[in-house]
């Protein structure tokens, strides 16, 4: 029972910020007030019809896209790589995919910011796409892994007894194996790439604004609910897509909890 009261008092102190940000989103007026003085949702429809925010969105769900793809593109191959390759020195192949996440994103920004700015491509809107794909290739990469290693050999070996080449293994007895993990890993990136700030101001600058970078800007002139009403919209995707990957995933097995791969 103390337990139990525990986790609910823990939930609730999480949830508090959350809490906060959705009173004040839909405050009437623009102002900071919690308790929420008045009532409206136009904070919310401003994102979409406000020109400034209205493009951040298109922009940032741009990124978000574009990236999770590069990232996805990335990490197949790689992964597949691993997988029939089974000796030490491949997993210094796996510690250069993982390398651009696990430096603190200051230090990746920076190189990623260097190098865009020696060869002269700084401020494109392609350079923060390639600049986030190869930042976030961790996630799918991490996600194709646990994927393969589920995979029974003997169905890949029974294959190529039956005369099919490794294109066809891939795509007939590898691919649909592995579809799960491949939509999750794209499905984690997306969220990332949507709400991450420094790698795209670094790339970018104020060439291309996302809702993040936007936020940011916006905040020099005052605030105005609708930075709340971003934040909310956020979560709410984030929640969206994570319950859906619960749904017709194997969420405990893509965080890398062991067991019994679902059907």
């Amino acid at each position: 029972m103390i337990g139990r009261l525990w986790r609910v008092a823990v939930g609730i102190f999480l949830a508090l910020p959350l809490i906060v940000v959705a009173g004040v989103s839909i405050n009437e007026k623009q102002n900071l007030s919690f308790p929420p003085k008045g009532f409206s949702l136009g904070w919310y429809a401003q994102i979409f019809t406000d020109d400034g925010w209205r493009a951040a969105l298109i922009n940032s769900l741009w990124l978000a896209a574009a990236s999770a793809v590069l990232a996805v593109s990335i990490a197949l191959p790689l992964s597949w790589f691993l997988w029939r390759r089974v000796a030490p020195w491949a997993r210094l192949v796996q510690m250069l995919g993982l390398a651009p996440f696990v430096l603190p994103p200051v230090i990746t920004a920076l190189g990623f910011l260097s190098f865009w700015a020696t060869t002269g491509l700084y401020g494109h809107q392609w350079t923060a796409a390639i600049s986030h794909g190869i930042f976030f290739t961790t996630l799918p990469l991490v996600t194709l892994t646990l994927g393969f290693s589920s995979i029974d050999r003997s169905l890949t070996e029974a294959a190529s007894t039956m005369g099919a080449d490794d294109r066809q293994v891939f795509r007939t007895v590898v691919l649909p194996l592995i579809v799960p993990y491949l939509i999750s890993g794209f499905a984690f990136v997306f969220v990332l790439s949507l709400n991450e700030y420094i790698v795209a101001y670094m790339t970018v600058g104020f060439v291309m604004e996302t809702l993040p970078i936007k936020i940011f800007n916006a905040l020099r002139y005052g605030y105005t609910p609708t930075m709340a009403s971003v934040s909310l919209l956020f979560v709410a995707v984030a929640a969206v897509i994570f319950a859906l990957v619960a749904l017709f995933g194997n969420l405990p097995r893509l965080l890398g909890a062991p067991g019994e791969e679902r059907h």
